[in-house]
């Protein structure tokens, strides 16, 4: 199978990347590859901080994805697209488990120890904002995040500081 990771125009003009992967830890792997070759097709370099900090986000939100939203047999979505300002590149990570949904909280003794658990403590640091709403296309959840584009430079800016978290729907495209 081939697939081109050029800027393809959406509906809205932006550019959109999104495609299936198994359920399953390569399928995760596979993933975080393609957003970060996408990211750089899209003149954002494999060391700029957008194209770091969106491919950390996604090998959690699919790390996730597998092994608390999978179903035997069917796989999870990526989709990643340049919002039609061009300032912000939002991430969607789908899949079939509508009652699973993701929670950031900060580990308690003795879960502190624990070598899981603080994936969504991370995609809170590195996202502008995120968040989980159903599924558009079929039974399930997204998971998504928005990464603004002003990051990236050459991987040597000052760390961001954590966002303050929205409640509330995810923002409209």
């Amino acid at each position: 199978m081939h697939t081109t990771l050029l800027p393809l125009p959406g509906p809205t003009g932006a550019s959109e990347f999104a495609m299936s992967f198994t359920s399953t830890p390569r399928g995760a792997r596979l993933a975080r590859l393609f957003v970060a070759h996408c990211l750089d097709s899209w003149g954002h370099p494999y060391t700029s901080d957008v194209n770091e900090a969106l491919t950390l986000i996604t090998a959690e939100l699919c790390a996730n994805a597998v092994r608390h939203g999978r179903v035997p047999g069917r796989d999870f979505h990526v989709r990643l697209a340049a919002e039609a300002d061009g300032g912000r590149l939002r991430l969607e990570v789908s899949d079939t488990r509508a009652e699973r949904r993701p929670v950031a909280a900060i580990p308690t003794e003795p879960a502190a120890e624990s070598e899981s658990g603080r994936g969504l403590l991370l995609v809170t640091a590195l996202a502008d904002d995120w968040g989980v709403a159903e599924r558009r296309s079929g039974p399930g959840k997204t998971v998504w995040a928005v990464v603004g584009t002003a990051l990236s430079g050459g991987g040597d800016s000052a760390p961001r500081q954590a966002p303050r978290r929205a409640a509330g729907p995810p923002p409209s495209r």
